[in-house]
């Protein structure tokens, strides 16, 4: 099991981590916007396993037609600090994490306090950011991660992808996140928010589960 989080004063946002709270949709973050949603991606441990060696190697992002760029890994040991569990709650597993992979493109996979720059456009929304990754979780049964804007986005704020392997065999893929507007357009028409947010999730699903087009 590996968990790691990044918890210090790097990114734009004060409620950092609280894609894990158990009442993100009730109460987010001030003058924010939260979303919340759910696919079944399938069933199995290899639909487990692929889906979250996929989602570790940027691939949610990668699939939903972002550019990720200038990854650069934490200065330095990894201090693998406060992490979520399942419920949201914290726990502590302090260690020094020194494991590091790469994918075939010499690019290394999502790790805690790592930051990287995300480019591109949605439905003509811009979707680009420089992102610091929050926390990693890497369970038997649950793989994921947040990232957290750290800046030159029209949004602040965070989201969270998790893949998990269920009791019942089932295995699905959610995403959280909460945004606030930023950028003078989206200050001034607010539904822009909710519109780039529903189709970067949509993009998240087709990256993991390309079988899934629309909504479970």
């Amino acid at each position: 099991m590996r968990r790691g989080s990044f918890q210090e004063g790097t990114v734009d946002y004060a409620a950092v981590g609280a894609t894990q709270a158990a009442d993100l949709m009730g109460y987010p973050p001030e003058k924010s916007r939260p979303a919340e949603q759910s696919w079944r991606i399938g069933s199995g441990e290899d639909r487990f396993a692929a889906a979250a060696d996929a989602l570790l190697a940027w691939g949610a992002l990668r699939g939903a037609g972002l550019s990720v760029s200038d990854v650069r890994p934490a200065s330095g040991p990894m201090y693998s600090g406060v992490s979520f569990d399942a419920e949201g709650n914290a726990v502590a597993p302090s260690r020094l994490e020194s494991e590091q992979r790469f994918d075939a493109d010499g690019v290394p996979y999502v790790g805690a306090g790592s930051s990287a720059r995300l480019s591109g456009r949605v439905k003509g929304l811009s979707a680009d950011a420089s992102v610091r990754v929050i926390f990693v979780v890497e369970e038997p049964r649950r793989v994921g991660f947040a990232l957290g804007t750290i800046g030159d986005s029209v949004v602040s704020g965070e989201e969270s992808f998790m893949i998990e392997w269920h009791d019942t065999d089932e295995v699905w893929f959610t995403v959280r996140a909460f945004d606030r507007p930023v950028a003078a357009l989206y200050r001034l028409l607010p539904p822009l928010v909710t519109r780039r947010r529903r189709e970067l999730f949509q993009g998240y699903l087709r990256a993991i589960s390309p079988l899934y087009t629309t909504t479970a």
